[in-house]
């Protein structure tokens, strides 16, 4: 089953840019795992997300948030507590150091459904 706000599922991947070539690997991989649904991928409006060169795949559908307003938006919040849980008061020598250790925090995220569902199953995103 593909991941909702009320039962905790996560899916990440990290990439080495914020770009849309990277957008893509990621579009796919979402609709590659969960090819027997329907996605519905919500998005904030950066570049890389609306990019016209996103090729989507028939099971996958993006909507865009309103421009400046990613409140809204559950993964925001994920990373809010990734950052606050994992990476407060802390300084990395590469990038390469800083995912290295971000890892770790995601994974266990990913797995602690719980801690996913009540960072962003709020009653306006599950109803």
């Amino acid at each position: 089953m593909p991941p909702f706000p009320f039962d905790g599922g996560l899916d990440s991947l990290i990439l080495p840019h914020v770009d849309s070539i990277c957008m893509q690997v990621f579009i796919h991989e979402a609709a590659s795992r969960y090819r027997r649904y329907r996605i519905i991928m919500i998005l904030e409006g950066a570049g890389w997300h609306t990019s016209g060169f996103l090729k989507l795949p028939e099971n996958l559908k993006l909507i865009p948030l309103p421009p400046y307003a990613p409140e809204p938006n559950p993964t925001e919040h994920v990373w809010d507590d990734l950052r606050e849980k994992s990476f407060h008061n802390r300084v990395f020598e590469s990038i390469d150091q800083l995912e290295k250790h971000l890892e770790t925090p995601l994974r266990e995220m990913e797995c602690d459904k719980r801690e996913v569902c009540s960072t962003v199953a709020w009653p306006w995103t599950i109803n």
